[in-house]
């Protein structure tokens, strides 16, 4: 059974996966990750992240280190579950650098987009935490839905009307 991830795991994961590096990275951590760094939360299930570019000899690490650190590690980012507008990266605040990896958290408004249109409770909370922090505003999630929304037909599952409603209930749009 793999444990929980605080700050201290997910530091030592962040330090054990630099060190196979071979070539400048940067790698994204999302959702709980985040939530754990940032301070909103104290531990999370896994770590999610993903790559660009992508690192064989990373990728390759990541097994092994999941056993030896015993955490749950997941290649997932907010682009597999919603469109996300070009530029994601430059809007992915840069955490520190360990050797050849820059380690950045996701865009927080692709973050707080994909967690509304999933919906959960906890994503919800979420949602409101990184508001609180600062890190998203309901300008910026509504303006970067609005760009996202013609590109939904490329994603079948998501309901468009729903979830324009979801966004609607967490940042009401500005009376005119």
């Amino acid at each position: 059974m793999r444990e929980v991830a605080d700050r201290e795991r997910i530091g030592a994961f962040m330090t054990a996966l630099a060190r196979h590096a071979t070539t400048d990275v940067d790698v994204f951590l999302v959702g709980g990750t985040s939530a754990v760094l940032v301070g909103w939360r104290a531990t999370t299930i896994d770590i999610d992240l993903v790559f660009r570019p992508e690192s064989d000899a990373m990728l390759r690490a990541i097994p092994l280190l999941k056993e030896r650190l015993q955490l749950n590690v997941e290649l997932a980012s907010p682009d597999l579950f919603i469109p996300v507008p070009p530029g994601w990266e430059q809007r992915s605040p840069v955490i520190t650098r360990i050797g050849r990896v820059t380690y950045r958290h996701f865009d927080f408004v692709a973050q707080a987009l994909a967690k509304i249109e999933r919906g959960h409770a906890r994503d919800l909370a979420d949602v409101h935490a990184m508001h609180a922090h600062d890190l998203i505003s309901a300008t910026r999630v509504r303006a970067q839905f609005a760009l996202m929304e013609p590109e939904l037909f490329r994603f079948p599952a998501i309901d468009p009307p729903s979830f324009r409603r979801a966004v609607d209930a967490v940042f009401p749009p500005s009376p005119l």
